[in-house]
């Protein structure tokens, strides 16, 4: 079966609110019929006057009052239906927005972090934001003016060959031309490539901009402007020559098409005269004629909406079809028969993993592993439950990598990540959320108030849960002094938090969620000596009897690990605990000798020695 597209997918998606566009396409349709009552009124008391031309004395008055009559009750009839009509479809559009953002929101949740790292967030939110915005935008107005243009043409076509055949086909070229204009501007492929470039050019603007927005403080810091961040004064500029070209491109096509929808008269006229000249003294024809000249007004309007409905459904189009490719992302995929760990024992089994697809990953045909191709290779380990494993090594050596493949944020290539014997590919996600927390590197608040923030740990947790969390990971102390207290907003409109404790709120999330297994992705990176005192504590509270992955570039805070692993270039290069890898004096010493060395750097010191 032929997938479907355009308006039929966005219905599809978005949950079909048939019942409601329906009563509200019967509703426009009613209003497209009553809006022409007041010009067939027009035409009556005008038909009225030229059958009394000679004598306008005789001409029926009371007749004439009663068309009045009626073209106000068809334009009040109208109106009432239109608002009738409209206030339904606004409400199957905003059914119809929230259906499908929820989804689009649950089903970019269940999407590996592999597909976000590789999308700009300006993409990503202008496809939520704009591109669903538009949906409602069409639901809402667009498709009752459709039904509207659609009724009044066949209303007005069958009445205009029931009168007279010719004239009515005398209205109809100008339709037909002005319509072959339109198609030929908005069906060819230059069209299409130059509407799927004007969004693939705007959603660089759209992730260039998020981009600069978050690099203000470097720009104002060096005493530079947007130009000097060249992506996105580069997109800006693409964007506005491209606008600059598309517009030129549809200019005279659409002032032809202007030109021809307003020229009804041109067309009808000529027909007209010369049809009456045949016999001048026809007033059934001239009243006729007069019909049509009256109604002209009336045809060419709702051909001004599907030129503007049709630019519309370019643009929703355009919008499904990127909405769709989200949705087309494959999902991690839940097991039919889930998997439970029996202990809470992390192990790596002969893992190789690679950001790429899978197909580029490549092997040598010895069956040994292609190191340019691989950031994991061959890792094979076991965290113990109960016990504390580090990952050490350089920049760029695989140990945030190897963190973020416990909670399955990406699927490993070759080998297996095992909780308790179980595969986690095996896992329900819930569980395996369930059973693993993660204390990342970057805190992550949300716009909301410290105790949503906290209880993003646990969504059921109580007032006196979260509080015992927050003592726990020593920062209930700092809280109080809040202005409100757990009821202070943190971010826009209400405070901002240093980066230690930003760290605390994340480690009290942690001890709220209470997962045997703990992951932390060097969680005292942004704490002064205060603060990482204060950390530590936290994180002895947390850590109690849990399997605890530890990501650290400060390496006193692993000196009594259960486990140390030395990552190099993706592979475990050394592993056993502190003391044993300093007497090996390999890559692991080398890194503590550095680190120790660090410690005791003075800035001036070099040059206070050479005075002395």
């Amino acid at each position: 079966m032929q997938p479907k597209t355009g308006i039929a997918r966005l219905l599809q998606i978005a949950g079909e609110k048939r019942g409601l566009l329906a009563v509200s396409a019967l509703f426009s349709g009613l209003s497209a019929i009553f809006m022409l009552v007041p010009y067939a009124s027009v035409y009556f008391v005008l038909k009225e006057l030229l059958e009394h031309a000679a004598q306008p004395t005789t001409a029926d008055g009371p007749l004439m009052i009663q068309w009045g009559l009626i073209a106000l009750a068809g334009l009040l009839a109208s109106l009432i239906t239109m608002y009738i009509g409209g206030l339904i479809s606004h409400i199957a559009a905003f059914r119809i927005l929230y259906g499908l953002r929820v989804k689009l929101s649950a089903h970019i949740g269940k999407l590996p972090l592999g597909w976000l790292n590789g999308t700009s967030t300006g993409a990503v939110k202008k496809t939520l934001e704009q591109n669903v915005e538009k949906v409602e935008t069409f639901v809402a107005h667009q498709l009752p003016d459709l039904v509207q243009v659609i009724v009044t043409a066949v209303v007005m076509i069958v009445a205009m060959f029931s009168l007279n055949i010719w004239l009515a086909f005398a209205c109809i070229v100008p339709i037909l031309l002005a319509f072959t204009v339109q198609m030929r501007l908005i069906g060819g492929s230059k069209t299409q490539d130059n509407i799927k470039e004007y969004y693939n050019s705007l959603e660089r603007l759209n992730g260039s901009a998020v981009q600069y927005v978050r690099g203000i403080p470097a720009i104002k810091v060096f005493g530079q402007t947007v130009h000097s961040f060249r992506k996105f004064y580069s997109d800006m500029v693409h964007y506005r020559e491209y606008c600059m070209r598309f517009t030129d491109q549809f200019e005279t096509g659409f002032l032809v098409f202007k030109v021809i929808i307003g020229s009804f008269a041109a067309f009808v006229l000529p027909v007209g005269v010369y049809l009456l000249s045949g016999n001048p003294q026809n007033v059934a024809f001239a009243s006729v004629l007069l019909f049509f000249l009256v109604m002209a007004p009336g045809v060419s309007a709702p051909m001004f909406k599907i030129m503007h409905l049709m630019s519309s459904m370019r643009d929703i189009n355009e919008g499904v079809d990127r909405i769709d490719r989200i949705f087309k992302e494959p999902a991690i995929q839940e097991p039919a028969h889930p998997q439970k760990p029996t202990t809470y024992d992390v192990q790596f089994e002969q893992v190789f993993f690679s950001y790429g697809n899978t197909e580029e990953v490549n092997k040598h045909e010895d069956g040994d592993d292609n190191p340019s191709t691989y950031v994991l290779s061959n890792i094979t380990f076991t965290a113990r439950q109960g016990k504390m494993t580090a990952l050490v090594g350089p920049s760029g050596s695989g140990k945030s990598t190897i963190a973020n493949l416990v909670p399955r944020f990406w699927d490993v290539q070759e080998g297996a990540v095992r909780i308790g014997g179980a595969d986690i590919r095996l896992m329900s996600t819930s569980n395996l959320m369930d059973t693993v927390a993660f204390v990342f590197q970057e805190t992550f608040l949300f716009y909301d108030s410290v105790f949503n923030n906290i209880a993003v740990g646990d969504a059921k947790a109580s007032m006196e849960q979260v509080i015992a969390a927050a003592k726990a990971a020593q920062c209930h102390e700092f809280i109080c002094k809040l202005p409100n207290g757990y009821d202070t907003l943190i971010g826009a409109g209400g405070v901002y938090l240093s980066g230690g404790e930003e760290q605390r709120l994340a480690v009290a999330r942690a001890i709220l969620k209470n997962a045997p297994i703990l992951v932390l992705d060097e969680a005292t990176a942004f704490a002064d000596p205060e603060n990482e005192y204060e950390m530590q504590l936290a994180l002895k509270e947390l850590m109690k009897n849990k399997t605890v992955i530890v990501i650290a570039h400060r390496l006193s805070t692993i000196q009594h690990a259960d486990q140390i692993l030395v990552l190099q270039e993706g592979r475990i290069a050394e592993r056993c605990q502190h003391s044993e890898l300093l007497e090996v004096n390999g890559l692991y010493a080398h890194l503590w000798q550095a680190y120790t060395d660090v410690g005791q750097w003075q800035i001036g010191a070099r040059e206070e020695e050479a005075a002395q």
